[in-house]
């Protein structure tokens, strides 16, 4: 094939090349996709006339010096599609070509001329002269243009020219005079952690033993196999950081520290350090690489919390005063959002004079870390610094380790939170957390699931967090704390858990949505084996998800209209849509009865697709065939509020 590539304006090019998908914002951003699977492409390709159009996708990774090429194929209406695989992590350009296959414009002429014996021979002689012009193809083409050309010559019969096998010889033979591409779309393509996890987020200094003693990380190391054996892949840290002294807050918040108090974890540096330190009671940093091998030895990937902030004893402080504010009498501006204060936190100054020097240092910051092992940063509110700042620190970070992913905790407005995503977060935190209600559920999930939203934001679902206790789990109920499990784990292929939430914490600061007594303000030890405990009911669901490629995607997401408002039911396909998973799932803690309509779901892959005739149950294994199209469903939340049936054709 002629890979001559003349890219043209499309504004002034003989062809239009409009509705290209995917693309985010008419591709100032990049589209997300996952590592080895195929990225459809499509756009509508015409031009004036009658004459036979060819389009081609190409398509390279950044830094690549090649353009690899996939032809596209017409399906009706100018509607054209193609497809590429991206084989590693990184970011991607992909455009498409359009030009005019001048044999195959003549040929459809030539067959359309009346049959009335007149003469064509000045036709076939215009066809026989295109073969002389082919440029170099493959040797199998050239061997098909120069055979059949010989018996044209030979013969004079124009049926010579018009042999199938030449037509696809030809195809790939000709000058395209007119050849134009259309603009570049960019597209990030991930490996498949960023797509799929269960999070499990703890704080460090809270994992030991013996009540108000600090735990290290030979502590942390000895909590994995409990936390791995629960089936999480992802194991997120708090801030590890040294905490400052200056305006150190008390237990629950309190303004004022008691002796013993060891802070907020996000009230970041100290005389032992900054961002780049480990707090001294933790252990050390060679401590630390143990415990991220002890992590990857159970199956385990750490991710490190990031908090653009600084305590009043942060090293920065001296050594770059520049890059904070002050007040007009001196003193340092502390963080604030009002009525909220939080004295024992600063921000940098992101429009300080020597902005550009921050950026680098909080830049050095994050690789120091990925130095060390980590691939994965929960980033704390990021929504509160400049959206360039982020799309340049994680495009700087990614050329260095396209395997380092980033996680926005905002719960910000609906924009916002998507204008992270499009600029380069991997994942998002959500509005789920508070979403109770099926039509909120639905109404939500069919948002992030339609497009545009789909090929930019990707949602990882935590049911609570060290700052949020929702107030539905706020009553302690084993059934609410397991159907929240089980709409986080399904709904979305990412979600988390906050530690605690498996021992059914729920005390909370009377009238808000925070835990009493939180550990951001103070060490807790826990009996991890306490009864009532829901670890075993977390296994069986992370084991299942691991089990089924369909909970393993978000955007293959339906749902079902069954007949209780206090029941949610859905389906969800793995992207080759071999494993369907039909869910059930209860939104209230009474005993429920109802109809699943599964009459026109379909499973199997390609042509082997075939009606549902029957589910299993995943828990139990037990299988039932369906009747009218459909099962009759009993669910008792006291047991299980979740029902999870893979469907069988």
């Amino acid at each position: 094939m002629n890979k001559t590539l003349r890219p043209v304006e499309s504004a002034h090019g003989t062809f239009h090349i409009t509705d290209v998908y995917p693309s985010v914002d008419g591709g100032r951003f990049p589209v997300k996709r996952i590592v080895g699977e195929p990225v459809e492409v499509w756009a509508d390709i015409y031009r004036a006339g009658h004459d036979v159009i060819s389009a081609a996708l190409v398509w390279r990774r950044e830094g690549d010096s090649e353009w690899q090429v996939a032809p596209m194929t017409a399906h009706g209406d100018d509607r054209w599609g193609g497809a590429f695989v991206p084989d590693r992590p990184g970011r991607y350009a992909f455009a498409i070509e359009a030009w005019t296959d001048e044999f195959a414009s003549w040929r459809h002429r030539f067959e359309q001329k009346p049959r009335n014996g007149s003469d064509h021979t000045l036709d076939a002689l215009e066809g026989a002269g295109m073969l002389t012009q082919a440029q170099a193809g493959s040797p199998a083409a050239a061997a098909v243009i120069i055979r059949q050309c010989e018996i044209f010559l030979q013969t004079g019969e124009p049926g010579a020219l018009l042999a199938p096998e030449l037509r696809e010889a030809m195809a790939g033979s000709q000058f395209r005079r007119d050849l134009m591409r259309s603009q570049l779309y960019p597209l990030t393509a991930d490996r498949p952690r960023a797509r799929s996890g269960a999070w499990y987020q703890m704080f460090p200094r809270s994992q030991g033993k013996t009540p108000g003693m600090h735990a290290t990380f030979n502590d942390c190391i000895a909590r994995l196999p409990d936390i791995a054996a629960m089936g999480f892949d992802v194991v997120l840290l708090a801030p590890i950081h040294p905490i400052g002294r200056q305006h150190r807050k008390g237990r629950n918040n309190a303004a004022i520290a008691q002796a013993g108090d060891p802070g907020s974890p996000y009230a970041i540096g100290a005389a032992e350090g900054g961002h780049d330190a480990v707090h001294p009671e933790l252990g050390t940093l060679d401590g630390f690489r143990a415990f991220v091998a002890a992590s990857q030895a159970h199956g385990l990937e750490v991710a490190l919390d990031f908090a653009v902030q600084c305590s009043p004893d942060h090293p920065w402080l001296n050594k770059h005063p520049e890059w904070f504010k002050r007040r007009p009498d001196g003193s340092m501006r502390t963080a604030e959002h009002p009525p909220q204060r939080w004295d024992d936190v600063v921000n940098p100054d992101f429009g300080s004079e020597n902005a550009a020097a921050l950026w680098r240092a909080l830049r050095d910051v994050v690789l120091f870390w990925v130095e060390q092992g980590v691939r994965i940063f929960r980033v704390d509110n990021p929504h509160t610094k400049p959206l360039a700042f982020w799309e340049w620190l994680i495009r700087e970070v990614r050329d260095r380790d396209a395997d380092v992913l980033f996680l926005a905790e905002a719960f910000a407005r609906p924009k916002l939170m998507k204008g992270l995503a499009k600029l380069g977060f991997t994942q998002s935190y959500s509005y789920f957390t508070w979403r109770t209600q099926r039509f909120e559920l639905e109404q939500y999930l069919g948002e992030l699931t339609s497009y545009p939203e789909r090929d930019f934001f990707r949602p990882n679902f935590f049911v609570n967090t060290p700052d949020i206790l929702p107030f539905h789990l706020q009553s302690g109920e084993s059934w609410m704390f397991k159907s929240r499990l089980a709409l986080a784990a399904t709904l979305s292929s990412s979600y988390g858990i906050y530690s605690g939430f498996e021992l059914l914490e729920h005390t909370p600061v009377p009238g808000r949505e925070e835990y009493l007594n939180s550990e951001k303000y103070e060490i807790r030890v826990r009996n991890w084996e306490q009864p009532g405990n829901i670890k075993p009911y977390i296994a069986a669901l992370n084991r299942i998800r691991r089990g089924n490629p369909a909970l393993q995607q978000f955007a293959n997401l339906r749902f079902i209209s069954v007949d209780d408002g206090g029941v949610i039911g859905f389906i969800k396909e793995a992207v080759d849509q071999g494993n369907v998973i039909a869910a059930v799932i209860a939104l209230s803690a009474e005993l429920r009865e109802v109809w699943l309509p599964l009459g026109d779901v379909m499973v199997g892959r390609g042509d082997a697709r075939r009606p549902v005739s029957a589910v299993e149950d995943l828990v139990t294994g037990e299988r039932h065939a369906l009747e009218w199209g459909g099962i009759r469903l009993r669910i008792d939340p006291a047991r299980d509020p979740a029902l999870l049936l893979r469907c069988v054709a």
